[in-house]
């Protein structure tokens, strides 16, 4: 544990101009996640900002041709131990929605306003402010580890191969993944992220049968008539006690007024923290592709529903690793002052794909809210994202006591 806390305090004071401009360049440059020669310009950005600490910059192509290059950075240490740290480039807003919404770098008191400032740009600042940290007050530490640090190019994607370049590079020594997503907040209490439910995504198609909506509606079978029903069954699906949520997030199908319509398709997802609630709820989900109820008043044709999974992750349960991790965190928050407790996050993460392959904690970055919104509205009940500026000293004093506890045990 760093004993000059103080010490530390006033560097991590002296550090926030740098840091808060940092910030800015990284803000003012669009990340949306198909903006290739955005998300790769502010890669660039990145690794200027990180190589006067001493580390050597790799860049990886994405498998999608479309999406901007992965990040590495590495500083080889003197032992065999090594840390890891994510945050990832991209963002989820197209430069037309930043401009229709004035959507942009602005300080309002304790609030900087932007794209990325909280998700995830301020966390690759907070990297940078807790190595500035331990490069200056705890020397033999940071010389002794080899830090690796990696930026997805596309994680609000979920791109399938950031997995691979990291874990790729990660040592049998890695002391741990931090990742530097945002924290939340529940009163004065710190959240730090344990576990993070999986996802699937699925889609929904139906086949019915086309007629003159006017002259032979009988001879139809109304493909949109039998996806609602088929939508309300999924949406059935949902179970808080399991902490099982399935969302039907796209609708569309049909082609013209005057026509019974042929075909309806439906999108949506489901989410749970347990590996078994994700496999019976895709079971469950699954089996309610077959025979429609929407049929043919004629001759008794019959929709027909198919259903398929298009995309899945994992879920990261509690585990032992994660939690030797997280007490470090709640050890070093009791001896400055202010508490630490556990949450189980419903949204993804990088973290999903790290968890069993080196112990991972995740909600390292600072505090704000609103993330993934764009959008203000004159009576205040809209919002667009915000981090805390005050957040950041407080939360970097605690990353960096807590990996000295956990370099030195």
């Amino acid at each position: 544990m760093l004993t000059d806390i103080a010490s530390l305090k006033s560097l991590l004071e002296s550090q926030m101009p740098s840091a808060l401009e940092m910030l800015r360049q990284m803000v003012e440059i669009n990340s949306f996640t198909s903006n290739r020669e955005g998300v790769n310009r502010l890669g660039r950005l990145t690794a200027e900002f990180f190589s006067p600490l001493g580390f050597s910059t790799t860049f990886v192509p994405s498998t999608n041709p479309g999406w901007g290059n992965h990040l590495v950075m590495t500083r080889p240490g003197r032992s065999n131990k090594s840390i890891a740290m994510v945050s990832h480039l991209d963002t989820v807003f197209p430069p037309e929605e930043e401009a229709a919404n004035n959507f942009r770098w602005q300080i309002e008191g304790d609030r900087i306003f932007g794209p990325g400032t909280l998700d995830i740009k301020g966390g690759t600042v907070m990297m940078w402010l807790v190595l500035t940290a331990l490069r200056s007050h705890a020397p033999e530490l940071f010389e002794e580890i080899t830090w690796k640090l990696f930026w997805n190019s596309s994680e609000e994607c979920l791109s399938s191969d950031f997995d691979q370049v990291c874990s790729s590079r990660f040592e049998k020594t890695t002391l741990a993944v931090l990742i530097f997503e945002a924290e939340n907040r529940a009163g004065d209490k710190h959240l730090m992220v344990a576990a993070r439910k999986g996802r699937a995504t699925w889609k929904v198609t139906v086949e019915g049968r086309g007629a003159h909506a006017g002259g032979n509606l009988q001879q139809g079978a109304n493909a949109i008539v039998q996806l609602g029903r088929t939508v309300q069954q999924i949406d059935a699906l949902t179970d808080f006690a399991k902490g099982l949520t399935f969302n039907v997030g796209k609708v569309w199908g049909g082609t013209v007024l005057n026509r019974v319509p042929h075909e309806a398709v439906a999108e949506g997802e489901f989410r749970a923290f347990s590996a078994t609630v994700c496999e019976e709820a895709k079971a469950r989900l699954l089996a309610l592709a077959g025979p429609g109820e929407i049929r043919s008043q004629v001759d008794g044709y019959r929709s027909k529903v198919t259903l398929e999974i298009t995309n899945e992750s994992r879920p990261w349960p509690r585990n032992p690793a994660t939690d030797r991790l997280l007490n470090l965190w709640i050890d070093a928050a009791a001896q400055l002052g202010f508490s630490v407790v556990a949450e189980e996050r419903g949204g993804l993460s990088d973290g999903n794909s790290f968890w069993d392959i080196a112990p991972t904690l995740d909600g390292l970055g600072p505090w704000g809210d609103n993330d993934h919104c764009s959008e203000r509205s004159k009576d205040g009940s809209k919002l667009p994202e915000f981090v805390e500026i005050t957040s950041f000293v407080p939360k970097a004093l605690l990353n960096t006591a807590a990996i000295c506890k956990l370099v030195r045990g």
